[in-house]
């Protein structure tokens, strides 16, 4: 079993900038992805960002956006123990939203809900002036 548990969530303004963390335990060596989902009320959760570091070397890895928010997020693998962050910059008022911190093993597609295993709880995020 793996535990997630996000932070960083808050209010801010337009323009401005937000750094969400996701903090994995437990069994985190069967996890080789891991991703940040958002809804809003009365909509479907929507894929935000994922990373994979499933191929290749311990440093090395891959970084998968939704059209949405490509160039103004960042996400990224903090440490070896499986902590990730998002960086979220030039927030917009459609970008409120609970996010989600989600993991894998592995993924066929990372924009997908279904292929992730584990969920943390979200974190609220709320773009307004």
């Amino acid at each position: 079993q793996v535990h997630l548990v996000e932070s960083g969530g808050g209010l801010v303004q337009p323009g401005g900038s937000l750094r969400l963390t996701c903090a994995a335990s437990g069994r985190t060596e069967s996890v080789f992805v891991m991703g940040w989902f958002r809804r809003v009320p009365g909509k479907e959760r929507e894929f935000v960002a994922a990373i994979d570091w499933s191929v290749g070397r311990d440093a090395w890895s891959s970084q998968f956006y939704a059209d949405s928010v490509q160039g103004r997020f960042t996400i990224s693998r903090i440490n070896a123990n499986n902590t990730v962050s998002l960086e979220m910059n030039f927030l917009k008022s459609e970008d409120t939203a609970v996010y989600y911190c989600a993991a894998a093993g592995r993924v066929w597609a990372y924009d997908l809900v279904r292929e992730y295993e584990y969920w943390g709880q979200g974190t609220q995020v709320t773009v307004s002036s």
